[in-house]
């Protein structure tokens, strides 16, 4: 079974693989899931907890579209394709945090490649040759997510036959990615606050603690300091998670990329579709990188592989480009130089605004909101700090 899982996974690399096995061990658990199977199953087991696993995998399958995730022997020890200053600066926070155990929020729009920024962290760390175990809170439905994450024993509900170790338990020692994190439940955040305040929980239905030492990475597309001020987030978690954040530019702020992706893609499919275009030409080139991608990198993948299949020659020309794609590409870019803001300076003064505000929210929450305890924290002056407040919009 580990054989064939191994090169299924180097055939088919985006489909879901679960085991099925009579051995239910965590280790053989923890074995299958390195190796890249989505999820297994112990004999016995009830069809509805088949149907469910399978439910979620289609599930994950499709939202995992919405990411891009490269073979990471293909481009570089991060496995990640850009030469932009931005992506510069990315990789620059991935080699200072990979050595660390300390907690990363990637945050970013979908289609940027958050799953592959967790995935550089983990493959440079020291915890590199134990699990990366990723999970979608998107695709697991609410009643579903606390035995997802902490497991359950026997008996524990209908249908448990058999007990079973969850994200948790499995990514001991290793990385657990909780993509889409902004998604859970305030029941399950308050949850999940414990685990990381003490380290150890019990299964769903058992009574014995379980210690754990996990590097928790997370992603989320969701404005959660925004949700932290509307109640939809608790403040405390928020805070427990988004230690180091990382944010991924969309295409529009790193368009000195897109021609690197272009050719990495073209690339990949001439060998998937058995093709052999060898370039695109200068003008189908600028009109792609005038493009804005509101999809991002997914959508340009998608876009390549379409030109590659319909590609009348072996070079791509504005020809080959489908005509209603050009009309929406022309009515949606930007067509003035002056209109275009710089991407780096405005992507930094961003990040540094954000920075800025979430750590004057940590502090003051300290402080319990006395704002000169706060401003002699933070190596500011009681006026200072009013102002920032004010411009961040903090007062209370």
């Amino acid at each position: 079974g580990m054989e064939l899982l191994e090169k299924a996974t180097q055939l088919w690399p985006s489909t879901p693989i679960i085991i099925i096995t009579a051995h239910g061990t965590i280790a053989t658990a923890v074995d299958a899931l390195k190796k890249g199977a989505f999820d297994y199953i112990t004999k016995p087991f009830e069809q509805d907890e088949l149907k469910g696993v399978i439910d979620k995998a289609v599930k994950t399958s499709t939202l995992n579209e919405e990411e891009v995730i490269f073979r990471p022997d293909d481009i570089d020890r991060f496995g990640i394709i850009g030469n932009s200053e931005v992506m510069k600066g990315i990789y620059d926070i991935i080699g200072k945090v990979a050595p660390t155990t300390t907690t990363v929020m990637i945050t970013g729009e979908t289609g940027t490649g958050k799953e592959m920024i967790a995935n550089a962290i983990h493959r440079n760390s020291p915890r590199s040759q134990n699990p990366f175990i990723k999970i979608n809170c998107a695709a697991i439905p609410e009643n579903l997510m606390e035995s997802e994450l902490f497991g359950f024993e026997k008996g524990a509900f209908t249908g448990a036959v058999t007990g079973k170790p969850g994200k948790f338990e499995l990514a001991h020692k290793g990385t657990l990615f909780l993509d889409e994190v902004g998604e859970i439940s305030r029941e399950m955040q308050v949850k999940m606050l414990n685990v990381l305040q003490d380290h150890h929980f019990e299964r769903v239905g058992g009574l014995k603690t379980i210690k754990v030492d996990v590097r928790l990475i997370t992603a989320t597309n969701r404005n959660l300091a925004q949700d932290v001020k509307d109640g939809k987030f608790r403040e405390d978690l928020f805070y427990r998670l988004n230690v180091l954040p990382v944010h991924v530019p969309p295409l529009r702020d790193r368009k000195e990329d897109i021609q690197l992706l272009i050719n990495y893609f073209l690339d990949k499919f001439n060998r998937k579709l058995e093709r052999s275009v060898r370039g695109m030409d200068e003008d189908a080139m600028a009109l792609l990188e005038r493009y804005d991608w509101p999809g991002n990198i997914r959508e340009l993948e998608n876009f390549v592989e379409r030109l590659v299949l319909m590609a009348g020659g072996d070079v791509i020309s504005t020809e080959d480009i489908p005509q209603e794609w050009k009309s929406t590409a022309l009515a949606t870019s930007l067509t003035k130089t002056e209109d275009r803001k710089p991407a780096l300076k405005t992507w930094i003064k961003n990040q540094t605004e954000e920075i800025e505000r979430q750590m004057i929210m940590k502090v003051l929450a300290e402080c319990g909101d006395n704002v000169t305890k706060a401003a002699k924290q933070l190596g500011l002056s009681r006026k200072g700090l009013q102002l920032k407040m004010i411009r961040y919009d903090l007062r209370k």
